[in-house]
């Protein structure tokens, strides 16, 4: 069976030995999932499989054999960006912008574990509600590194989408 990537159906590769990331990059061209560390630490590769994130460095393609893959370059509807890149440009959570599509697949994932009561490291009551704040965003997207100093904007923006109302005096400043 084969995967659907941002909606269109591919073929597995025939060498069983390819990663989703070099799968999206080499043959499907898709240029916005970035290669990193290409050992699973710095999250510049996440996307998002059948909803949920992944590092796509140290997944074979032929893993997700029947499953949909949703890149960066999936997530707008068409020319409208999606709430997360708008909120990104909005709050200036990128410099470089080398981590951003990471990031953003990242944050989408988290926003759908927090929807489900996944609790985190610092949960503090696994019985209650998790509300997303400064600390427990940050535990959440610790996996995904940004290494030019735009961690409050993507703090920021990502708050500013899925966050409570009001923002951290902290993450604002």
């Amino acid at each position: 069976m084969p995967l659907t990537v941002n909606g269109a159906t591919v073929p597995l590769p025939d060498d069983p030995r390819v990663s989703l990331l070099d799968l999206l990059r080499d043959t499907l061209h898709l240029s916005g999932t970035k290669i990193g560390c290409n050992q699973g630490a710095c999250g510049a590769c996440t996307v998002l499989v059948d909803g949920e994130r992944i590092v796509s460095c140290l997944a074979l393609a032929v893993q997700y054999d029947g499953r949909a893959v949703t890149t960066i370059e999936g997530i707008a509807d068409g020319e409208t960006l999606h709430p997360l890149q708008a909120a990104f440009i909005e709050h200036d959570g990128f410099q470089c912008g080398y981590c951003t599509p990471g990031q953003i697949c990242s944050a989408i994932g988290m926003a759908a574990e927090l929807e489900r009561g996944m609790p985190s490291h610092v949960t503090g009551d696994l019985a209650a509600t998790v509300v997303l704040d400064a600390d427990e965003l940050r535990e959440r997207m610790s996996g995904n590194l940004c290494r030019c100093g735009a961690h409050n904007g993507i703090v920021a923006a990502i708050l500013d989408v899925y966050g409570p109302a009001k923002v951290d005096q902290e993450v604002a400043a």
